[in-house]
């Protein structure tokens, strides 16, 4: 689930909702390629199957700083959901002015202390000074999907005609198109085109746009970074997607394809959602929103929980290494075994 190509495709179990037992099932696949030009891959992909939260991260600043920042992002929404979520959404003075469904509010709290985090780190290395990153995150519950997002990575519904667009860039194109009534086309002959207007980490308190979805079951989603919607139209991800819907991998693998035949010119990630059973309810939707920026005067109980997901991490057990390459202890191990064993036959085969 990190910045590298990795793929995640497994079902999620026994979502629940004020103690039902029915289940909420997701098959969730994705994949980060950094590109054909890029030395590294400052994308990061979160697929967090038992919390039901998926989000990517498209991180920039020099020295890999970029690479930090979509990380250190990444990481602090995982962990506010999976080791603190009760203890946030409980926490008063985290209040939002908006009330959001369960998954939506902490959502957005821990997009806020995501934010402060990067500041933190920036601010202990000054090789990270200006680092940032975009983010788009969906967190699922019962039959809808709470989504959130800062910067230009995007969410979309594959219809069976379209692809439908569920978030709105936070870029310097964008407010040109909508304040000055010129089509994408035309915008994107202008300088400054990649311009983002809002993204974690830059500043001490961030806006956040959200909105909730219903999600019914053989829907999909699709995520992303503008690795992809840079290079490619909403017209032409729809023909490819629409094409491989069966296969939520090759879906996947097709559109980072597209994205690196077009010049691979930046890190792409995406990842896609199907929705196999959902737990029907009475929430209702929301339309799309702008959480504004919190009051400074909760920026320190911000940081208090800032530092407490930092604390979880360092506390936490080393995880199994992932299955890799043999190290080159265990090689030169082997070739000795190999070694011995090879006199031992030879010298059992000389004639006695």
């Amino acid at each position: 689930m990190y910045s590298e190509d990795i793929l995640s495709d497994c079902d999620i179990p026994a979502g629940q909702l004020r103690g039902s037992q029915m289940p909420l099932r997701i098959k969730a696949v994705g994949r980060s390629d950094r590109g054909l030009v890029r030395k590294g891959n400052e994308d990061f992909l979160h697929l967090d199957d038992a919390n039901h939260l998926y989000l990517v991260c498209d991180g920039m600043g020099g020295h890999q700083a970029g690479e930090v920042a979509s990380m250190t992002a990444a990481d602090t929404i995982g962990r506010a959901f999976s080791r603190f979520s009760a203890e946030i959404r409980g926490d008063v003075s985290l209040k939002l002015d908006r009330t959001l469904p369960d998954r939506g509010d902490l959502l957005v709290k821990a997009i806020r202390l995501a934010n402060r985090a990067i500041q933190a780190k920036a601010k202990e290395n000054s090789d990270l000074t200006g680092m940032g990153t975009t983010v788009v995150a969906a967190a699922v519950e019962a039959d809808i999907m709470s989504i959130a997002h800062v910067g230009d990575s995007r969410i979309y519904r594959l219809n069976e005609r379209m692809l439908e667009p569920l978030t709105t860039d936070h870029s310097w194109i964008t407010e040109v198109q909508n304040t000055q009534n010129i089509s994408r086309e035309e915008a994107s002959s202008f300088i400054g085109k990649n311009i983002i207007t809002r993204a974690l980490g830059v500043r001490p308190t961030v806006d956040v746009d959200c909105r909730v979805v219903k999600i019914r079951a053989g829907e999909i989603y699709l995520l992303c970074t503008d690795g992809l919607c840079g290079f490619a139209d909403d017209d032409e991800i729809f023909r490819v997607a629409d094409k491989y819907r069966t296969d939520l991998k090759e879906l996947v693998d097709n559109l980072i394809q597209m994205a690196n035949d077009r010049g691979g010119s930046d890190n792409v990630t995406v990842a896609a959602l199907q929705i196999l059973e959902v737990l029907p309810s009475p929430l209702p939707e929301l339309e799309p929103i702008t959480l504004q920026s919190e009051p400074h005067s909760s920026l320190e109980i911000e940081d208090l929980w800032m530092h407490k997901l930092t604390q979880a991490v360092a506390t936490e057990p080393e995880s199994q290494a992932a299955p890799g390459k043999p190290s080159r202890l265990m090689l030169i191990s082997l070739f000795i075994a190999f070694a011995v064993i090879a006199v031992l036959i030879v010298y059992l085969a000389r004639p006695q």
